[in-house]
């Protein structure tokens, strides 16, 4: 190969990482390819695998349409298992797809941690796995695709900060410690804040870790706020919408609602209609659709074995996986017609 290419070919997915000048220009790769591909040799059609953490949220409901509705455009077929929140059952649930004979898996992980062994099988029948919005880590996955979540996190504390004037009192919720994902909103988060906090004009006076992005456990954590500082408490920095409803669920009960500024993430319709109300600051905006459709593509296309191109690489403990990261936008009162209305996201009359 050139001099400005590297080939790592240990692997059975071949990956190019491409450098001009050394700066990570992307990443190539195609499907594991001593794997025979069932379409192209009986007939059958692409079968992709669908491992979903949980559907309890309308974030994920409204995933799996769209993933499932594109890849059927595509001639694929899609299985669909939920894992409701267990990681047990959602590694039976891989196990018993792979055991079905599917050419590829997309899995959104309920617990990205402990996902080493059903990916590790995948692995042994060179079956590629692609991580959906949840980077698995501790273990050799092919493809990372979400949107770029430490910008997320910048976005949430910067207009946090913006809103506050630079200085004041504030609560953090974080995602679950064993959430890759939530790990880099928080770092996100936290390139904005630290300088701020050093300086003593922000002062962080509560914050935890909502485990499983449950709402109750977010409402836990401002109550637990609330009873050690009192009222006086500027914002609440949540890292998404579920976890901004228990926040602001923990508001309502002491008056609070709509005096303290609360963060989210998903625009989801229940957040959406929170901040028309003003009970609830901002979202932001991750266009779904976008990522699900591309998702569906991809798959189609390494279980076809066709070349992927990336266009960054997220260290997972392991390797640097190859990472397709999609745009996102911040959501408030003044831009939801301009946002989630105008894309279809959510009609006008919903918000109502």
């Amino acid at each position: 190969m050139s001099s400005n290419g590297t080939v790592m070919s240990t692997r059975n997915v071949l990956v190019v990482v491409s450098m001009l000048l050394s700066v990570l220009t992307g990443l190539v790769l195609s499907g594991r390819a001593s794997r025979p591909l069932r379409s192209t040799h009986d007939g059958h059609k692409v079968l992709i695998g669908l491992s979903l953490g949980t559907l309890q949220e309308e974030r994920w409901q409204r995933d799996r349409e769209r993933f499932v509705k594109r890849a059927e455009e595509l001639g694929a077929l899609v299985l669909v298992q939920s894992g409701n929140s267990d990681t047990a059952r959602q590694t039976q649930d891989i196990e018993s797809l792979l055991s079905r004979g599917v050419d590829i898996l997309v899995v959104v992980a309920h617990d990205p941690t402990a996902m080493k062994r059903p990916v590790d099988a995948a692995r042994a029948m060179n079956v590629p796995v692609i991580c959906y919005d949840r980077l698995i880590t501790g273990c050799d996955v092919d493809l990372y695709m979400s949107f770029d979540n430490v910008r997320v996190g910048r976005l949430q504390a910067q207009y946090l900060v913006d809103r506050l004037g630079g200085k004041g009192r504030i609560v953090r919720v974080h995602g679950p410690k064993t959430d890759q994902t939530g790990l880099l909103f928080k770092k996100g988060q936290d390139e904005v804040l630290a300088p701020l906090i050093a300086a003593g004009k922000i002062e962080v006076v509560h914050e935890d870790y909502a485990a499983g992005w449950r709402p109750e456990n977010a409402k836990r954590i401002v109550n637990a706020a609330i009873t050690a500082v009192g009222p006086r408490i500027d914002a609440i920095l949540t890292t998404n919408d579920g976890t901004a409803g228990g926040a602001i669920q923990a508001l309502l009960e002491e008056g609070l609602a709509g005096k303290v500024l609360v963060t989210g993430q998903d625009a989801d319709l229940a957040a959406c209609q929170r901040i028309r109300r003003g009970i609830q600051t901002m979202s932001v905006y991750k266009p779904l659709g976008k990522l699900a459709d591309r998702a569906a593509e991809v798959a189609v296309d390494l279980a076809r074995r066709r070349i992927v191109v990336a266009d960054s690489a997220v260290n997972n403990g392991v390797r640097d996986v190859p990472a397709l990261l999609e745009e996102v936008v911040v959501v408030d009162r003044a831009n939801l017609d301009d946002t989630v209305i105008k894309d279809g996201f959510h009609s006008a009359e919903s918000l109502k």
